[in-house]
């Protein structure tokens, strides 16, 4: 939690900076559930002439952020006259293992010491393909196949103890999935 307030400007300030901008990307729904889109009021069609509809909104993401390295305001408006808006952020790149300050050195004895996770998979459907899904208790996110499925393993060492369920939740459609693990 921050309990600083925000910056704002002050005379003393550089007038050199600009404020952040996102594209912003309006989706309207029509009542035959295809889909057009603009980007910043110019048309955004799909690359391979066909119709954009509510089983390709992930793709049409993706290829609008390309593939969530930009990120954009996205104001979906559905034929009914609702509006539904939400900030698409740029996934965070991976970030590998930080080395050991004394690695030991590479003999048959560690090389067989090395810890072997215990995984769980965890499969579900229902999700919008391409779609962002969240691991709760959140230990990692996934995302939903072009089959709107979405599969993920989890190593059970990383789980508090007592851990025996984790939800799969659906950043887009709002899917939830509660699973066991067993």
């Amino acid at each position: 939690m921050n309990l600083t307030s925000p910056h704002r400007p002050g005379p003393n300030d550089d007038d050199a900076t600009a404020p952040v901008e996102l594209p912003h990307v309006l989706v309207t729904v029509a009542e035959d559930g295809t889909l057009a889109a603009m980007v910043d009021g110019t048309p955004f069609a799909s690359p391979d002439a066909s119709v954009w509809t509510r089983a390709t909104f992930g793709p049409l993401m993706d290829a609008i952020t390309k593939d969530r390295t930009i990120a954009v305001r996205v104001e979906v408006r559905e034929n009914d006259g609702s509006v539904f808006t939400e900030i698409l952020r740029t996934r965070k790149p991976r970030r590998a293992a930080a080395p050991t300050e004394n690695p030991l050195p590479e003999t048959r004895r560690n090389r067989h010491a090395r810890r072997v996770p215990r995984l769980a998979e965890v499969t579900a459907g229902g999700f919008v393909p391409g779609e962002d899904v969240a691991v709760a208790t959140i230990v990692s996110h996934t995302d939903a196949t072009g089959t709107g499925e979405t599969r993920t393993l989890i190593d059970l060492d990383d789980l508090p103890d007592g851990t025996h369920e984790v939800i799969l939740f659906g950043r887009i459609s709002g899917t939830l999935a509660l699973r066991r693990l067993t």
